[in-house]
């Protein structure tokens, strides 16, 4: 939550791993091991939580997609304490969240009584979820004094490269991002594009959202397969959008103060 001065700080349901993420980097910081190893790190958990499901280890894949959502807030961290931020970092971590969220649904398909059009809709629902969270987050570091803007409201534009890192890898990492969320991203920002005129939201508005962030999705995920339930997950995912409406209401409704007059870009 580093991203926002004190007072807009919220509870993030999502990031429950943070503790657990900072301590994995207080042992490391020292080493050479890099940000993007640690990106890679959490890709290849989420590859033995897809192979746990296929082989029924249910158990072991709720503790891989945990471990995921554990070192997906490592790189960032480490990232901060060694003080190498990169583009590459963070859309490789986004390529590797939608790649790995597709590959998990179609692995619980395959073990699970559900249809592949159910699965496909369940897919597309977890990702506008989970924009839905990150466009009011960003929108709300934009209109908040002291928030980090580095993120856009809209990726319409590749970065410049930050020192360290190819300009070549980034732009080809921003044309891969907008090939896999420019559609997710443009459907959210269409159903409530006033959200970036509004005034920072409050506290409790975050928290409500956050329930919508991708760890807090894959903890369902694991609380479910360690139940039994693996064939309740998709249809779960599919009934839990209707909250889709419900936020964007609370938000057009509720928190239509306007911000002092300002460019959103």
């Amino acid at each position: 939550m580093s991203k926002l001065p004190s007072d807009k700080k919220f509870i993030d349901v999502s990031d429950y791993g943070r503790p657990f993420a900072r301590a994995f980097v207080s042992q490391v910081e020292h080493t050479k091991l890099t940000p993007v190893q640690v990106t890679y790190l959490f890709g290849l958990s989420g590859i033995f939580a897809i192979y746990a499901i296929l082989n029924e280890y249910y158990f072991a894949a709720g503790f891989f997609l945990i471990l995921k959502s554990i070192l997906d807030a490592a790189d960032g961290e480490l990232a901060r304490v060694k003080k190498t931020p990169s583009y590459t970092g963070r859309y490789l971590d986004s390529i590797f969240d939608i790649v790995l969220n597709f590959l998990l649904f179609i692995t619980i398909w395959s073990v699970s009584s559900s249809s592949i059009l159910a699965t496909l809709v369940a897919f597309v629902s977890v990702q506008l979820q989970g924009t839905l969270y990150n466009y009011y987050y960003v929108v709300l570091r934009h209109n908040t004094a002291g928030g980090e803007q580095t993120s856009k409201i809209i990726e319409d534009k590749s970065p410049t490269a930050l020192p360290g890192e190819s300009q070549r890898t980034v732009n080809w990492l921003f044309n891969t991002y907008n090939i896999l969320y420019g559609a997710f991203d443009k459907a959210i920002f269409n159903l409530d594009r006033n959200a970036v005129k509004t005034a920072p939201f409050p506290n409790w508005f975050m928290s409500i959202i956050s329930i919508y962030g991708l760890g807090f999705q894959l903890l369902i995920i694991s609380v479910m397969l360690t139940l039994g339930m693996i064939d309740f997950i998709i249809p779960f995912f599919i009934a839990y959008s209707i909250l889709l409406l419900v936020f964007i209401g609370i938000r057009k409704i509720f928190l239509r103060e306007v911000v002092s007059s300002k460019r959103f870009n």
